[in-house]
């Protein structure tokens, strides 16, 4: 064998391992799959971060996650956005729609909403309830919060860290950043992730596992 041919393989076998390596055993090919296949075997527990709302008496979020009992679907916007959290905003819209109608049956799961807002310095609790009203957003399903001390960047970017959640600064004093609707058990642990138009997926999921039926 020729040292072309010894090398030659051997590069094989390390970008084999390097690919097995990078892509969990071939499971996922992107860091966004990596992210929710390692959540979905290792959920996430929630960090002991204080947070604030309309309605909502200041308390840890993990409290809040556990409130009913409930499984939590959670997106992170800001109330200044118009383009993604727009569309976040619309979809829940249609998530608390169909949740509201399915409550009417005996057998209703319980899932609720929680919008969780990256610029709690403008975003304070008046302008998170002018918000949630203006999409006729219903307190007893979907909840806003901020984090409760928003003088302390460090806080609000340690819980954007944890939930993988990237928000730039765009030059026009808005933020650029990546949207998915996180599935939170009763718990308070992050269990899957969703693409914000596979709401429908993210729902039935949310409710199987509020049912104890997701596998």
């Amino acid at each position: 064998m020729t040292r072309t041919t010894i090398a030659s393989v051997l590069f094989a076998l390390l970008s084999y391992a390097a690919a097995h390596w990078l892509t969990l055993d071939f499971r996922v090919w992107t860091a966004e799959g990596a992210r929710r296949l390692e959540v979905a075997t290792r959920p996430l527990a929630a960090l002991p971060v204080a947070m604030e709302g309309p309605g909502l008496e200041r308390q840890t979020l993990a409290q809040i996650f556990s409130h009913e009992g409930a499984v939590t679907l959670v997106d992170f916007m800001y109330t200044r956005c118009v383009s993604v959290c727009a569309a976040l905003g619309s979809t829940f819209q249609q998530m608390q729609s169909t949740i509201a109608e399915s409550e009417r049956s005996p057998l209703a799961s319980k899932v609720r909403l929680l919008s969780i807002t990256f610029d709690p310095e403008h975003d304070d609790v008046a302008v998170l309830a002018a918000y949630a009203t203006g999409l006729k957003a219903n307190p007893r399903i979907w909840r806003f919060a901020r984090v409760a001390h928003p003088a302390n960047a460090s806080v609000g970017q340690r819980l954007l860290d944890h939930y993988q959640v990237t928000v730039i600064a765009d030059d026009l004093g808005g933020f650029e950043h990546n949207a998915a609707l996180l599935v939170v058990d009763p718990a308070g642990r992050l269990v899957r992730m969703f693409d914000h138009d596979e709401w429908e997926t993210a729902l039935a999921f949310s409710r199987a596992l509020a049912d104890g039926s997701a596998p």
